[in-house]
This record gives C-alpha cells, sequence and structure tokens, in this order.
C-alpha cells in the first residue's frame, strides 16, 4: 500500500472531527496508518520545536494539534484491542506499540518544548489566563518532569527502554487474561450438574457450548458449558447446587493466567522491577509516590489513613457476617465452609433473610426499559436528553448503537455515545468501562460549527437477547449500567472547550470515579426504580415491596464486600509502597501477608488472583485501586446533598442536580478536584455518608 493510497483510503487518517468509520477499519489498516502518522507527528516535532513561541497560541495550541491525529487513530485500535480482538489485530498492534510508545516519549522529553512550557508558566500572561489553561499548563510541566525530560545519557536511554518494555508487558498480561478467561473448565451433560442453576445462566451456558462446537445445545437439555467468563462463571459458583464441581470452577477462576504460555508471573515481577526502577530514575522512593505525584491523594499516607479508616470499622463487621453464615450453613447441614461454599451459602441467605433472587428481579430489567429510565434520570437530573441516533455513525459489531444528547430546553446537540451492551467472549473482554472516542474541543470543529463535540465510549458485559427475549439485567448489571453512564455523563457534559482539561481528562484518577459511582445510587431511588422496572412480557412495575426488600439487602454483607476492596487497594499499595523481593518474597507472599489483615478466611495456597489483576498489571490503577474507595467518599458525600435537601422534593432534586451538573460534570479537569468538590458541596468531603449507605454507620 503506497503513501498515498494510505492517505486517501486508510479510515484511520479520517476527519478530525467526526465519529471513526468502524465499517472500514481493517487490521490491514493499522500498521500502515499508524506510521504515516508516526512520521508526521516526528517531522511536527521537529519542526515546532524551532517555531514555537512561549505562547498559549505559539506552544500548547499546536503541540495539540500535533498529537491530536495519532492519539486519535491509537485510541481507535485500542478500542478495537477490546472490543474486537483477534490474532491478526494483536500482532499489528504489537507491531507499532513500540514505536507510539517510544514517539510520545521522545515528545514528553523535549527540552526545547519543556523550556518554552517552563517560560510560559512563569510569565505575566499565566495570571490572566482560565483556570483551564493553568492546569492544562501546570499538568504539561509535570508531565515532561515525570517523563524524564531531565535525564541524560544512560539514565534516559533506560528509561525509555522501560517506557517500551513496560507497554509490551502491559498489553501481554491482558492477552493472557482474555485468553485464561475462554478457558472451559467444565463441560456438563446431566441436569444433575447444573441443579439450581437459573434459567439465564442456563441459556448462557448452553450459548457458550454453541459458540464451543456443541451444535444444537439448549437450555433445557445442554450440554452445558462453563467458561472463566464472569457471567456465567460467578452466577455457577452463586447458585449451582453440587459443592463439588463449584470446587473445580473456583479454583480454576483464582488460578486463570498461572499456567503455561498464559503464566502471567514472570511479567508481575518483571513489571514490578521495572516501575521501581523508573521511580527511583525520577527521584522518587517508590513506584507509589510517582503514582500518588498526580493524584488528589498527595502521600501513601493519606492513602493509608483512609484504608485504616474504613477497615476498623468494616473488618468487625466482616467477622460477624462470617460468623452468621456459618451458622446458616451447619442450620441448613453443611459444615466446614470451603471457600467455593461461600458465595453459595450467602446468595442461600440472603435469600432467606430478603425472600428474593437475583433471578426473579431479571424479567424486572430489560435493557431497553433500563435504559429509558436511565435516560429520563438524565434529562431529570441534567436538562440533558437522550435520543437514539443508529446508524448515524458507523459501529464494531451489530449489538453496538449510537446515540446523541441534546440540551432539553433548546434541544441543541451536545455529545454522542456508543453502546456496546452485551458479552462476547470469543473477542471482547469482560467487564465494563467507558473510554474517549472524541473530547470536547474548539480546535478541531467540523465546518462551520464552534466546538468539536465529545463522544464517548460505554460498554458492558451483560446478558445477550435470545429469541424473542430481550437482554434481561440482573440488578448488580443495572448498577454497573449507571456506573459507566456517569463516566459518560462528565467526559459528555462537559463545558470546557480544551480537549486535555474537558470531561474526564486532567482529573486525577483518584477523583475520576466520582460521577460514575454517584450514579449507583439512583439506582435505590424509588421514583427511579420503579420507574423503569416493568416486567418485559406482563408491563407490570416492580412490586413495592419487592423494591423495599432491594434496598434492605444493600446493606447485606457490607462489611465483607469492603474488605474485599480493601484487600485489593492494600496489596497494590503494599506491591507499589514497600514491596522489597530480596526481603518479603514473591508478591504472592505480600498477598498472603495483606490478606491476613484485611479479610476473614486467607485465600488458597494456590490463590494467584495477582496473575489476572488487570486493574493493577494491565491498566491504569497501579498504585491507584484505592481510588474506588476514594471515589465512593466523594460519591457518596455528593450523593448525601440530593438526601439532605429533599429525595422526594422534585424541585430540590432538579436544583440541585443542576448545581452538580454545574461543577463535577461541567468543570471537569479544569480546576483540582477538592476545588471543584468545595463548589458543590461547600466543603471538603466526609467518609460519614458512605459508612452510613453501606450500614457500618448508624444514621
Amino acid at each position: 500500500m503506497t503513501s498515498e493510497t494510505t492517505s486517501l483510503q486508510n479510515p484511520l487518517l479520517g476527519p478530525l472531527h467526526q465519529p471513526p468509520a468502524f465499517d472500514r477499519v481493517e487490521t490491514e489498516h493499522v500498521e500502515p496508518g499508524i506510521r504515516k502518522l508516526l512520521e508526521e507527528l516526528k517531522a511536527g516535532q521537529a519542526s515546532l520545536e524551532e517555531s514555537a513561541t512561549p505562547t498559549w497560541e505559539g506552544l500548547i495550541e499546536p503541540l495539540e494539534r500535533l498529537t491530536e491525529p495519532l492519539s486519535q487513530a491509537w485510541g481507535v485500535v485500542s478500542h478495537l484491542m477490546g472490543v474486537r480482538n483477534s490474532d491478526e489485530l494483536r500482532a499489528a498492534h504489537a507491531a507499532v506499540q513500540p514505536e507510539v510508545v517510544q514517539a510520545f516519549t521522545d515528545l514528553s522529553q523535549s527540552k526545547r518544548l519543556f523550556e518554552l512550557t517552563k517560560v510560559l508558566q512563569n510569565s505575566d500572561a499565566y495570571a490572566a489566563m482560565a483556570p483551564a489553561q493553568k492546569r492544562i499548563l501546570d499538568q504539561a510541566v509535570q508531565g515532561y518532569e515525570l517523563s524524564g525530560v531531565a535525564l541524560e545519557g544512560d539514565e534516559k536511554t533506560r528509561f525509555n527502554e522501560i517506557q517500551a518494555r513496560s507497554a509490551e508487558l502491559s498489553t501481554a498480561f491482558s492477552n493472557h487474561v482474555l485468553d485464561a478467561t475462554k478457558a472451559v473448565p467444565l463441560k456438563l451433560t446431566s441436569k444433575d450438574e447444573v441443579a439450581g442453576l437459573p434459567e439465564s445462566t442456563l441459556q448462557a451456558a448452553a450459548q457458550a457450548a454453541t459458540q464451543n462446537g456443541e451444535d444444537g445445545a439448549t437450555a433445557e437439555d445442554g450440554p452445558w458449558h462453563i467458561p472463566l467468563d464472569p457471567t456465567i462463571s460467578m452466577a455457577f459458583l452463586q447458585y449451582a447446587d453440587r459443592s463439588d464441581l463449584r470446587e473445580k470452577v473456583y479454583r480454576a477462576w483464582v488460578s486463570r493466567a498461572s499456567e503455561g504460555d498464559l503464566d502471567n508471573s514472570a511479567l508481575i515481577d518483571e513489571i514490578l522491577a521495572l516501575r521501581q526502577e523508573k521511580s527511583e530514575l525520577l527521584g522518587f522512593a517508590n513506584y507509589a509516590e510517582l503514582s500518588l505525584a498526580r493524584k488528589m491523594a498527595d502521600s501513601p499516607d493519606a492513602v493509608h489513613k483512609l484504608l485504616d479508616r474504613l477497615c476498623e470499622v468494616a473488618l468487625p463487621a466482616a467477622r460477624k457476617e462470617h460468623d452468621e453464615l456459618v451458622a446458616f450453613a451447619a442450620e441448613q447441614g453443611q459444615t466446614d465452609l470451603a471457600h467455593w461454599d461461600f458465595g453459595y451459602w450467602a446468595e442461600k441467605l440472603r435469600q432467606d433473610r430478603y425472600a428474593f433472587t437475583e433471578e426473579e428481579l431479571r424479567p424486572y430489567f430489560p435493557l431497553p426499559r433500563v435504559l429509558d429510565g436511565l435516560f429520563a434520570l438524565c434529562e431529570r437530573l441534567f436538562g440533558a436528553r437522550v435520543e437514539a441516533a443508529d446508524g448515524d455513525a458507523p459501529v464494531w459489531n451489530k449489538d453496538a448503537r449510537f446515540f446523541r444528547i441534546l440540551d432539553a430546553e433548546s434541544s441543541a446537540p451536545i455529545a454522542a455515545f456508543y453502546l456496546d451492551p452485551y458479552s462476547r467472549p470469543a473477542d471482547k473482554r469482560g467487564g465494563a468501562w467507558m473510554d474517549e472516542c472524541l473530547g470536547r474541543s474548539k480546535l478541531f470543529t467540523a465546518p462551520g460549527e464552534n466546538v468539536r463535540l465529545p463522544i464517548a465510549y460505554l460498554v458492558c458485559n451483560g446478558t445477550a437477547p435470545v429469541g424473542d427475549r430481550p437482554s434481561l439485567m440482573t440488578f448488580r448489571e443495572v448498577e454497573t449500567l449507571f456506573h459507566e453512564f456517569g463516566h459518560g455523563l462528565q467526559h459528555m457534559l462537559t463545558r470546557i472547550e480544551h480537549d486535555s482539561a474537558a470531561g474526564i481528562s486532567g482529573v486525577e484518577w483518584d477523583a475520576v470515579e466520582l460521577p460514575s459511582q454517584f450514579m449507583e445510587n439512583w439506582c435505590l431511588h424509588g421514583p427511579t426504580l420503579l420507574g423503569m422496572a416493568k416486567h418485559w412480557e406482563t408491563g407490570e412495575t416492580l412490586p413495592l415491596e419487592l423494591f423495599e426488600k432491594i434496598k434492605a439487602a444493600k446493606t447485606f454483607r457490607q462489611g465483607s464486600a469492603t474488605c474485599r476492596q480493601l484487600y485489593f487497594a492494600r496489596t497494590d499499595m503494599a506491591l507499589h509502597a514497600d514491596y522489597d523481593p530480596s526481603k518479603d518474597g514473591t508478591p504472592f507472599d505480600v498477598m498472603r501477608a495483606v490478606a491476613a489483615k484485611t479479610t476473614v478466611i486467607p485465600p488458597l495456597p494456590e490463590d494467584r488472583f495477582l496473575n489476572s489483576f488487570s486493574h493493577i498489571f494491565g491498566g491504569g490503577y497501579a498504585a491507584g485501586y484505592y481510588s474506588y474507595k476514594w471515589a465512593e467518599v466523594l460519591s457518596a458525600d455528593a450523593f448525601a446533598a440530593f438526601e439532605e435537601n429533599g429525595l422526594e422534593d422534585d424541585a430540590a432534586v432538579q436544583s440541585t442536580g443542576r448545581q452538580f451538573r454545574d461543577t463535577v460534570l461541567a468543570l471537569g479537569g479544569s480546576e483540582h478536584p477538592m476545588e471543584v468538590f468545595r463548589q458543590f458541596r461547600g466543603r471538603e468531603p466526609s467518609p460519614d455518608a458512605l459508612l452510613r449507605h453501606a450500614g457500618l454507620l448508624a444514621s
């Protein structure tokens, strides 16, 4: 493919103001398209280093114009790695990833551009800048410093080697987890083996069998495959009556990516070693200090203070919950509970205590009705109307959809988003996430427009429709959808027009979960939930008594759930703040030491959950997993503002919602998150609302 052909035909090189051409992007476009953009970036950097002046228009804006084409194209490739993965795409991604990493590393280590940025930061013009511009400039200076701009000679060479190798390891780690998740530890053929499983899990297991070559598999008669895809395996552990089969699934789950070619153990050792070495090159004692340099929490001590506060309340509650569960199982005839028994008996106890199952709720949460309820809430709280726009933008899979957001009063367009709602274990990674497709920007506008509107990716892994039955969601899946939509709202409802500070851009990592976790609270708001919870066949509203049980069950075993998150967060911090292989043994020894202080029952000796801990080894949460709890403090306290103003008062809800939009959602990364929170709440956050919502603190 010639350079000219590449320019004309490669869809990765499309206009920067419109959605990607997903209907035309193929694996063959990746290497030539990305390499062309790499050439342009390199040439553009050399030119800018000669011509740039220390002004906003002479330095910051040209830099953004320089990096946007490659950032956008690489974002498309990265998105497809998550939702349309293949061996061919992996190979193409791996072929150019080192060059992409090196290109951005070279740019971030440009001494000339760094010097000009410092001059601008110290100039009289800085004082006259808008808050968003100051934040962008300050973060740019810090970004140069943390990218090793001050390093020379061998240290610089080694730093760049670490950057490139770290990116390779992160991708390999994620690919191993994805491949391990496809494994099928159980292939079941008799109804005795699937006793206790709800209809939805039987359907998913039969569908998995069909995808694995079992022609004619049905939910009623099997055969059934139980892959390590969380939507199936976790339901199996929760509902399957046979303990021996639960044991096989549990052992396979906790040892994912720990055998053969998919073993991530060596990758973890290398990742941790490289992070420590990188930190020392930049003058930090450890990677936790380096990570926190760009977070809301200003030190490991601040993180430990929060985690300790939560642990002192949650651990005693978890021990009490454990004793209650053991006693309940004994009453039903089972003693000596093993790890694979706790989820099963916890569900039995929850059913006994609250007299409902997750499966009873599914018929009341068909995805189309849940979306209607979510969109109605969005309009009520924030004055933003969501409309389907299928066909307006190409998609990567027939199940993906496209929506637009309009101002409810003027009908002016505000933003847009894709929704990819269903699980596809063969080529789509598990979990749920929101990511940026296009950011709000005044630099990359369509002809005749004043600003490029933001577009988000919203990706979930719910159960796909079967026949005439729509996707029926568990209550947890409803919460997950609201969660990811909260991320999307911060990206889409921003009013900042500088891409580097608009929406989630520039927001400190430990504050970015505030809007997402805030939105989950509305799943237990009566008018919101009952307005969307309609039986998919009869149209009947979820019975009020069942809603009250859902609310009551929300605090069920919250001590245990909190301790689980604290276990993950403290393990993450221990590995990145204090870990010394010469003294502390392996990362798994550290994991077990943390478990002894944060869990009621220790992990199995063969537990290798770190090998699939993608958040910290394949994603961006290294020395940052605590962010979930940190942001949960912010989000619970934010929702408490609605409680204090009156959740049943429509005018108060709307007024508080507009205030939330005008601060947390509108300001994005243009100001420090503590200042943004103060503007909304009038004070700094308190953990009391979080503990109260979890039932761990008296009202």
